[in-house]
């Protein structure tokens, strides 16, 4: 019995080594935890959600230099999650809906099922006395992030010929990265 091409696509190219997924990986999820970040500190109030006096014991002010350094740490952590995309590649990338079966992977162990009392998973609605409302609050962030990383870097590795995607993603990584450390520098006591 045969299979047409359309219903199960080609194998991930062998030339899709583990550094190639990494810097996929790395570069995929900065952006996406950058834009997605941004977005939903606005539109979500994080600034007077983080202020509230059950949450503040927990959460860093949205003004802590940690955390507008935080993107800077994201490389860091979408090279940890190319490790895993490298070792699981058959399931995502040989798929033809594989960003679907990354992204629920994701929300399951990721977000759902975390090992930690994380807000928003089973264990932080068991074990911490955040409000519901505050730990339903970001789930939106994080469904739609991990979804966009899902899908950019399944078609990303899927795609290594589109060298304009190459440029463009490089870029915007970079100017992801530029604002925190810009932000930072200008509002370091001292500076002019």
């Amino acid at each position: 019995m045969s299979h047409s091409s359309n219903t199960f696509p080609s194998p991930v190219s062998p030339t899709i080594t583990l550094p190639a997924i990494l810097v996929r990986t790395a570069v995929a999820h900065t952006i996406t935890y950058v834009v997605m970040g941004v977005l939903a500190a606005f539109t979500l109030d994080y600034a007077r959600a983080f202020a509230d006096p059950t949450v503040r014991l927990l959460m860093r002010q949205t003004s802590d230099p940690l955390v507008m350094a935080g993107p800077l740490f994201q490389p860091i952590r979408g090279v940890l999650f190319g490790i895993v995309l490298y070792l699981l590649r058959e399931a995502f990338f040989n798929r033809r809906r594989g960003y679907l079966v990354l992204w629920v992977t994701l929300m399951i162990v990721g977000v759902a099922g975390t090992f930690g009392p994380a807000p928003g998973s089973l264990e932080g609605m068991i074990y911490t006395i955040l409000p519901i409302g505050f730990q339903l609050r970001g789930l939106p962030e994080v469904l739609l992030q991990t979804f966009f990383l899902s899908w950019l870097v399944c078609y990303w590795v899927r795609h290594p010929e589109k060298r304009w995607l190459n440029w463009t993603l490089g870029i915007a990584c970079f100017l992801a990265l530029l604002g925190p450390v810009l932000g930072l520098l200008v509002g370091r006591p001292g500076t002019p």
